[in-house]
């Protein structure tokens, strides 16, 4: 057991804690983070060998009750509509994403005032958007400026990747039905950008790690100037407590090392960057006599508002092939034309519909996507008529915060060390279906517009809680909310949370630029008000 003393204790290495930890290390202040996985070895992802698409469904799926790696901790899911999708290592979840980098739009604070749901949130586009534009150049960001449906943005670092032929075909249908898309912002390389990073082949497996370094993560391009800086990260790290003194005050974080021994490293502010599942497990996990259902959670709020974002998938077949394989899977073009309310819809809010390739020949044979592929006398010729010659429309609708959504810590399931696991309770709603429904007609009809041959839908992705959000939400009042507009914790002033638990709303968009840029504004808040959590200046 060893005591160490900083300025800064950050819990996960992912999005939110690489861009913190750069942040507050360039500002001079002493920062450690700790990170319950490793670093990842790109001369041994599995997208480089040619059994990449079995390690997609086993040793590198991106549910950890199904991946079970020694890093891992397992989730309860058995009340879960939607499972969890999550990776523990240096980067986070930004090892196995699939890069789409969309920003929210101004509406998305202000869910409250404009559309009688939900919260506002107590910050706005506005604030973020500063960050936004920093994260982007750090990140590594593809795509193309004068998108006439956000406001306007600098020119993106890198020009756009290829739409492909499917996205070209699926673009004009869009023109034609006088639909909004655009093509995607992502964080991958379409040019050499970075240290030693090259430009993306098109090889198709981005979720599986990409030799070329095209594809971004935090591990790439936060993380080396953090450590610069003079970052320090402790990997091999697994927090179980954030501890306090008799005042309630953060006082650091105890952790069981790889080789099991428990270990204390103390700080003068605690920031926890773990997502939505892990951050909450350990507010939860913290109890104290000050706290005894757990740290900051007087208001019966850490792990409530769950949000995920619910997502319906649409697949169009067509009689010729289209390439479907070749690229990244998840970003062509993006269409936002549903994304606002109307009230002639029946439903609050809206969604994205995101243009998404087709698996590779592994994948199509076992159904990895829509439509499946039926084992028997017919399965090579439905392979041959399906193999390349698919593309999909994913429906993916805002998720309304319901207080019944949460997570909480198991009662049945624990983790390698003994630590209970976090417990999974969602369900949708019928605003959400309705949302779905909507988006399905939709779907169905641009592909039909676009020379569909034959068209199938899935109502619900199970496997789609790749976005953890809302579990310690953001906002101006201590009596409905867990932390304020700069991230620290109303009951605990010097406890931050920077990643997406803090969300107020879940937009419907994929959140990494958001909890990256309210990272980079926290850290910036907190630099500036050290005196007030007890950082030295």
């Amino acid at each position: 057991m060893s005591d160490v003393t900083d300025d800064v204790v950050i819990v996960g290495a992912g999005a939110s804690g690489a861009a913190a930890a750069w942040r507050l290390a360039r500002a001079g202040l002493k920062v450690t983070c700790l990170e319950q996985g490793d670093w990842v070895r790109y001369d041994d992802v599995p997208s480089l060998r040619t059994d990449w698409e079995v390690a997609r469904q086993t040793t590198h799926h991106p549910n950890p009750n199904v991946r079970r790696a020694k890093v891992d901790y397992p989730v309860d899911d058995s009340e879960a509509a939607i499972k969890p999708f999550l990776y523990n290592a240096v980067g986070g979840s930004t090892i196995l994403w699939g890069a789409h980098f969309p920003r929210f739009r101004p509406s998305d604070f202000r869910v409250r005032t404009l559309d009688g749901v939900g919260d506002d949130w107590p910050i706005s586009y506005a604030d973020l958007a500063p960050y936004y534009e920093e994260n982007d150049i750090v990140m590594g960001v593809s795509g193309l400026a004068g998108d006439p449906g956000n406001p306007p943005r600098a020119p993106r670092p890198m020009p756009p990747l290829p739409l492909g032929r499917g996205g070209e075909k699926m673009a004009a249908a869009f023109d034609r039905l006088g639909w909004h898309w655009w093509p995607c912002d992502v964080a991958i390389n379409s040019v050499p950008y970075g240290d030693g990073r090259e430009g993306c082949n098109n090889c198709g497996p981005c979720d599986l790690g990409c030799a070329r370094k095209a594809r971004s993560s935090t591990d790439l391009t936060y993380w080396p100037l953090a450590l610069a800086a003079g970052a320090k990260l402790v990997t091999g790290a697994r927090a179980f407590e954030i501890e306090t003194d008799s005042l309630g005050r953060a006082t650091g974080v105890a952790y069981f090392d790889r080789d099991g021994a428990t270990r204390r490293h103390r700080a003068k502010v605690v920031i926890l960057a773990a997502n939505g599942l892990g951050t909450a497990r350990l507010m939860l996990l913290s109890q104290s006599k000050r706290f005894p259902n757990g740290i900051a959670n007087d208001t019966d709020l850490v792990g409530r508002r769950l949000m995920h974002h619910p997502t319906g998938m649409v697949t169009g077949t067509f009689d010729e092939p289209i390439d479907g394989y070749a690229g990244p899977f998840a970003v062509s073009i993006l269409s936002q034309h549903f994304y606002e309310t109307d009230p002639a819809r029946g439903f609050k809010r809206g969604y994205q519909m995101q243009l998404v390739r087709s698996n590779g020949p592994v994948g199509t044979a076992c159904g990895g996507y829509l439509p499946r592929v039926p084992w028997g006398e017919r399965h090579h010729q439905v392979f041959r008529d399906t193999f390349a010659r698919t593309a999909s429309l994913t429906v993916t609708t805002e998720d309304l915060p319901n207080p019944d959504n949460r997570v909480t810590l198991s009662d049945s399931l624990k983790d390698a060390w003994g630590i209970p696991a976090p417990k999974m309770t969602y369900r949708l709603d019928q605003n959400t279906r309705d949302m779905i429904e909507h988006g399905i007609v939709q779907a169905t009809t641009a592909f039909r517009e676009a020379g569909a041959v034959a068209v199938a839908a899935e109502r619900l992705v199970v496997n789609a809680g790749f976005h953890l959000l809302g579990t310690a939400c953001m906002g101006a009042d201590p009596a409905s909310s867990v932390v304020d507009g700069d991230c620290r914790a109303h009951a605990v002033p010097n406890l931050m949370v920077v990643d997406g638990s803090v969300f107020t709303t879940a937009a419907a968009l994929n959140p990494t630029p958001t909890i990256q840029a309210v990272a980079l504004r926290a850290a910036d808040r907190l630099i500036a008000a050290r005196r007030d959590v007890e950082v030295a200046a």
